[in-house]
């Protein structure tokens, strides 16, 4: 009873706004349906399974990969089972359009200033996405806006890490504020990246961070409910089905508070082939009673901070609110590790946290001390 006064009370569950998730394939798909460049029919980026995709793609040389990446940025740079280089510089082309619209948008003295700022700000976050060299996987300018990003080489890594972040992550909050270098997701997956390399010298690693979904804002019913999580948990599912079919290692999957419910829908569909690890941090619950419930075969571990506000909630099931079983909870069965120096709900990734080295650890297919 005390939990769900917790879930119900003022100031948790009551603060969000609802949002419209977004599903399907990029804009653009009817054109490139419809698109016989190359006398062929191309794959539906609705129904076709990654490993078509990918072979495919593998079909064709590299002019008619550009020709494609070209006429097509967003379907192409949002396709699973596309080669992660095609990838990278259709997505650098839909930026630069994103860019552009919504600098005109800025300018646009018939919108109100509300949504010129808007636009402004929005720009600007752009921009940074084409700063740099950055390697982006996928772009989708729908809603809020979604990204994945990957740090380090797909083509020749050994051990690849999946982030998947909860509630608020979005392409405005992506990189964070100007605060320092490992705020925002980028940063985070950034302190991964830098902690693998660290730990086994020499060695290729990837992160990818994976914001491919429609997160809750704030403290809504929508991040007590799994509406989102069950329509971003098969976006979660073929996009790992995409790594695969590209040739990329079998990743470790690590899933952030509402990520993990997303993971937890995502998992048993996901299979073996591709998930190894599952690591379950700062969870409210995945929706399943233990590991068993989950029904995946890979090694699924957990750990939360002792100051992480999220235990106030872990664990309920309340009139359709909460997400079930804690995670930590040793009767849950997943192997716990330590994350005691870990600052709060979102210090996971700080340099120099326990977390952060286990998290190396585990994706770097080695033992992680437990608690």
């Amino acid at each position: 009873m005390l939990s769900a006064v917790a879930v119900l009370g003022a100031g948790s569950w009551t603060a969000g706004v609802e949002q419209i998730a977004v599903t399907g394939p990029a804009p653009g798909a009817a054109a490139w349906r419809a698109d016989h460049v190359l006398g062929l029919s191309l794959p539906d980026p609705a129904t076709a399974a990654p490993s078509r995709v990918a072979g495919f793609f593998a079909r064709l040389d590299a002019r008619e990969r550009e020709l494609l990446a070209r006429r097509h940025p967003l379907t192409v740079g949002n396709l699973d089972g596309v080669p992660a280089e095609t990838r990278y510089r259709a997505n650098e082309r839909a930026l630069r359009a994103e860019y552009s619209a919504q600098l005109g948008r800025s300018a646009d003295a018939s919108l109100p200033a509300r949504e010129r700022e808007h636009a402004a700000e929005r720009a600007g976050r752009v921009r940074r996405l084409l700063a740099g060299g950055r390697r982006i996987l996928a772009f989708d300018p729908r809603g809020r806006g979604q990204v994945a990003e990957v740090f380090g080489d797909l083509g020749r890594a050994r051990h690849v890490a999946v982030v998947v972040p909860g509630s608020d992550a979005d392409l405005m909050f992506y990189d964070g504020e100007e605060a320092g270098p490992h705020v925002g997701w980028s940063g985070r997956a950034r302190s991964l990246y830098e902690r693998m390399r660290s730990d086994a010298p020499g060695t290729p690693v990837a992160v990818v961070v994976w914001v491919g979904y429609t997160t809750p804002v704030g403290l809504g019913v929508d991040a007590a409910t799994d509406r989102l999580a069950e329509a971003g948990a098969p976006r979660l599912e073929r996009f790992l089905a995409g790594l695969a079919a590209i040739g990329a290692p079998v990743p470790t999957v690590l899933c952030h508070s509402y990520g993990s419910v997303v993971c937890g829908l995502a998992a048993p569909r996901a299979g073996r082939d591709a998930i190894s690890d599952l690591v379950l941090f700062g969870s409210p619950g995945v929706r399943a009673g233990s590991v068993a419930d989950l029904g995946t075969d890979a090694a699924v571990w957990a750990a939360r901070a002792p100051s992480d506000w999220v235990r106030t909630v872990a664990g309920v099931n309340f009139l359709g609110l909460g997400h079930g079983t804690d995670p930590v909870d040793p009767d849950f069965g997943a192997r716990l590790f330590c994350a005691s120096r870990v600052r709060d709900h979102g210090g996971y990734f700080d340099p120099g946290s326990d977390a952060l080295r286990a998290f190396s650890a585990i994706a770097l297919g080695r033992f992680a001390t437990p608690c």
